[in-house]
C-alpha cells in the first residue's frame, strides 16, 4: 500500500484495511498531540484513492471486512467525495461491514445532519471524536478549537444520524487538581448528553515536541500523580450516568484498565479505586504515564 507520513489508527481498528484519504490532520493545533507534524495536511486525489482500492483488492481479495479512513480527520473531505469512496470500497469488497474515521469537532460542524445520514446510508459505520473535555477553559488551553456546547453538537450530530460514536476523553488534561474535578465533571456531563457508543479513556501523556511537553517542563502544566489520576477517573464513572455506555480505558496510557458496560463495571471500578486512596503507600508514584497495571 502507498502511504506517506507515520499512520495512526485507534487500537480496535488493528485489523482494518487503512485508506489514506488525506495527509495529516485539517487542524493539528491541539497543545497535547504530536501527530501528523511532519506532513503538510492534504486530501489526496479521488483517482489516487481508487487505485489504491483496486491494488488492496488485488492484494487481499474478498477478505476485507474493515476499513478505516486515515490521516487524522478524513471527515474533512467533501461529502460527495466521501459518498464515493465508500461506494468504491462496497463494490470492491463484498464482505466488507465496517468503515471507520477520525472526526474533528470543526470539520464534523462544517457537515449537516442531512450530510452524516448520506454517510450512513453509504457504509460510514463508526467515527471516533476527540472530545478530550467537557470543559471549556480546557478545552481552550489546548487549543482545541471548539467550546463545549460546539463539540457537544458535532457528536450529536453523529448519533443522531445513526453513526456510532466513540468518544475519547483524556484523564488528567486539566493539570492542577482544582481543575481536574471540574473537567472530570463537566466532561461526564457532557458525555451524558452526548450519548455515545462508547467512551475511551486516555491518559494525558506529554510527547516530546509538543506545546504541551514544553508546559510540563517550564512548570506551567502540572501532571496529576496516580492518585489524583484515580480521583478523577473515579469523579468521571460516578457522574456518568447512561448504564449501557461502554467504556474502555485499556489504552497504554492508562494506569487502571476497564472495560465493559457502565451499569457493569461502575460499582467494582470505584471500588477498587476507593481501595488504592485509602492506602496511598506511593507504590503507584512514577507508574501513571507508562505503560502499567496494577
Amino acid at each position: 500500500m502507498r502511504y506517506e507520513g507515520d499512520i495512526y489508527r485507534p487500537p480496535p481498528e488493528a485489523d482494518a484495511y487503512i485508506l489514506q484519504c488525506t495527509i495529516g490532520c485539517s487542524y493539528n493545533k491541539c497543545t497535547y498531540c504530536s501527530m501528523y507534524k511532519d506532513v503538510r495536511y492534504r486530501v489526496r486525489p479521488i483517482e489516487d484513492l481508487k487505485e489504491d482500492i483496486r491494488m488492496a483488492k488485488a492484494a487481499f481479495g474478498n477478505k476485507v471486512e474493515k476499513v478505516f479512513l486515515s490521516d487524522g480527520d478524513a471527515i474533512s473531505l467533501p461529502t460527495e467525495m466521501l459518498l464515493e469512496i465508500l461506494s468504491e470500497l462496497y463494490t470492491a469488497f463484498p464482505k466488507l461491514t465496517h468503515v471507520s474515521t477520525y472526526a474533528g469537532p470543526q470539520s464534523t460542524l462544517d457537515k449537516t445532519l442531512d450530510e452524516f445520514k448520506q454517510l450512513k446510508a453509504a457504509g460510514l459505520s463508526m467515527t471516533y471524536l476527540g472530545v478530550e473535555s467537557g470543559s471549556d477553559e480546557v478545552l481552550k488551553a489546548v487549543r482545541k478549537g471548539v467550546n463545549s456546547a460546539e463539540m457537544l453538537a458535532a457528536g450529536q450530530n453523529i448519533v443522531e444520524a445513526g453513526i456510532k460514536l466513540v468518544a475519547m476523553v483524556m484523564i488528567g488534561l486539566g493539570g492542577s487538581p482544582e481543575l481536574s474535578k471540574r473537567h472530570a465533571l463537566e466532561t461526564a456531563q457532557l458525555i451524558n448528553q452526548m450519548n455515545p457508543y462508547l467512551l475511551g479513556l486516555l491518559t494525558t501523556v506529554p510527547m516530546e515536541g509538543t506545546a504541551l511537553f514544553r508546559q510540563v517542563t517550564k512548570g506551567d502544566f502540572k501532571l496529576l500523580d496516580p492518585y489524583e489520576v484515580l480521583e478523577e477517573i473515579k469523579q468521571l464513572l460516578e457522574t456518568l450516568t447512561n448504564d449501557d455506555l461502554l467504556i474502555d480505558s485499556t489504552h497504554g496510557s492508562n494506569l487502571l484498565p476497564i472495560k465493559g458496560k457502565l451499569s457493569e463495571v461502575k460499582a467494582d471500578t470505584i471500588s477498587h479505586i476507593n481501595h488504592h486512596l485509602s492506602k496511598k503507600d506511593n507504590n503507584l508514584i512514577g507508574k501513571a504515564y507508562v505503560v502499567g497495571r496494577f
